[in-house]
């Protein structure tokens, strides 16, 4: 079966001359010669990204720049960007059936991030873009932001929001217990909240075909759904749907750094085939445990094909 991964990083020279990432854990043995590269790989490297590709199964993956910008100079960031595109597209063009690009924006500058969002798709060749959660402490649901959706939704194409660290006026509690800051649990509580308050903005009334993908199983939602209609939104909302039906209307979500099955479960049940793409969530996650554990999937068949190729080359037009 074919296998498209939808959340998988990169990194260039200049974003590394800006960003120092800590040293990679090193996966647990899977009995495999696959060796993770880091985010410290450039994505000149692309034939060692090929190499892991091959050795794990995977037939394309769709690129994502690792290093955010969010909390950069404006003006430098929108510079930046632009680079960071360029660079990518000359990297798809070279492999075209194995690589598929997000753009990188810069929400510092909504409208220009919406322009720089406009010349990726159109001029060249990307398949939506990619924000972490929160620019300098400010989710996107606020309105000056909403350039940015208008524009993708005008375009076609999916906005995936990126966890990141809890936004300044809330990280407080975490820091007691440092780990709490980052993937174990504050990257999906930050990932999740934005999701919400994005729901409860009303952006999705605004832009009705707006698709936004989350990853992580959806960083939660799944779980919720019931209880985000049965507590709220009351009768005095303004919404013109419940919760749960954006969350079904509005998202996709994908498997990357989630590698179980009850969960996967939880979201197949709440949300159907047709809304869950796979990923990796490389070079963070082993693709070899990645495709191990969707392979294993008690799932049937099609929808299988569905999370695993389908739904991707519908969502990003591959």
């Amino acid at each position: 079966m074919k296998i498209i991964g939808s959340e998988e990083h990169f990194s260039t020279k200049e974003t590394l001359a800006h960003f120092r990432p800590p040293g990679m854990v090193s996966p647990k043995d899977t009995g495999s010669k696959v060796s993770r590269m880091s985010i410290g790989e450039t994505l000149s490297n692309a034939e060692a990204r090929l190499r892991d590709m091959d050795d794990a199964g995977i037939d394309m993956q769709v690129l994502s720049l690792g290093p955010g910008v969010e909390d950069y100079d404006a003006a430098f960031a929108t510079s930046l960007v632009a680079e960071t595109n360029d660079e990518l597209s000359e990297v798809v063009k070279k492999y075209p059936n194995r690589f598929a690009g997000l753009a990188s924006i810069a929400p510092q500058n909504p409208e220009a991030a919406a322009d720089e969002l406009e010349r990726a798709v159109i001029k060249l060749g990307l398949k939506g873009a990619l924000l972490r959660s929160h620019s300098k402490g400010e989710h996107y649901d606020i309105q000056k932001y909403w350039v940015i959706f208008e524009r993708a939704e005008k375009l076609g194409v999916p906005i995936y929001i990126h966890p990141r660290e809890p936004s300044p006026d809330m990280i407080k509690p975490y820091q007691t217990y440092p780990e709490l800051t980052g993937a174990m649990w504050g990257f999906a509580a930050e990932a999740g909240l934005h999701a919400m308050r994005l729901i409860c903005s009303g952006v999705f009334d605004r832009y009705p075909n707006l698709k936004i993908v989350l990853g992580h199983m959806g960083e939660a939602l799944p779980y919720w759904m019931w209880r985000m209609d049965s507590k709220g939104p009351g009768a005095k909302s303004k919404l013109k749907k419940k919760a749960s039906e954006y969350v079904k209307d509005n998202f996709y979500l994908t498997t990357s750094g989630m590698f179980y099955h009850p969960a996967l479960i939880c979201a197949y049940l709440a949300l159907g085939a047709d809304n869950i793409l796979f990923a990796v969530d490389y070079p963070a996650e082993s693709s070899v445990e990645g495709i191990s554990f969707i392979k294993a999937a008690a799932i049937c068949p099609g929808d299988k094909e569905k999370i695993c190729h389908l739904n991707a080359e519908k969502i990003f037009k591959l």
